[in-house]
């Protein structure tokens, strides 16, 4: 699986840097891609679609502020750097979204993670001693996804010791709120 770190950080500061937010939903309004809530979604969390030249995310309408940001920024990783593959009728939908055993995926998560996960601020609780689970919590989001950014930064040259790696489907075993 060839994942292309460089590029995918690079993307995400760009965009970071254009829309000077990581809200992930006022990110996705200013691109241009619609947003939709949908409350008859039971176990899917949201899915990207790009059809005659309109780009959607469908975001499951029961999902807490955290998980709702982490969603869309995995989306919006997709329309970035996947939208070839969401043309037509194609959608890319949680089923194949979030396994990470694919490169397709794992890139719309890190890219995720560099949206969502400021640099400086990590850097800042790292040099506090914080574990993983305690990076996680501080700065609210899931561990997995933190294990990502970590896992990224170290393919850009940091020496982060991670004590494991996130699980590959970790988003998939996610339920939202009833």
């Amino acid at each position: 699986m060839v994942i292309r770190s460089e590029e995918i950080y690079h993307k995400a500061g760009k965009l970071l840097r254009r829309c000077g937010t990581r809200d992930a939903l006022q990110i996705a309004r200013e691109l241009g891609i619609y947003l939709h809530f949908v409350g008859e979604f039971r176990n899917l969390l949201g899915m990207y679609t790009y059809q005659q030249k309109e780009r959607h995310i469908l975001l499951n309408a029961n999902l807490d502020e955290f998980l709702m940001q982490m969603v869309c920024a995995h989306e919006i990783g997709h329309d970035i750097l996947h939208r070839d593959k969401a043309k037509g009728n194609r959608v890319l939908s949680e089923f194949v979204l979030f396994d990470m055993r694919t490169a397709v995926e794992y890139e719309a998560n890190a890219f995720a993670a560099h949206l969502l996960i400021d640099d400086d601020e990590l850097m800042d609780y790292l040099q506090q001693g914080y574990d993983v689970a305690q990076l996680a919590a501080a700065m609210h989001t899931n561990i997995n996804l933190m294990l990502v950014k970590l896992n990224e930064m170290n393919r850009l040259g940091k020496d982060y010791r991670l004590p494991y790696l996130p699980q590959a489907d970790f988003l998939k075993k996610i339920k939202p709120e009833e």
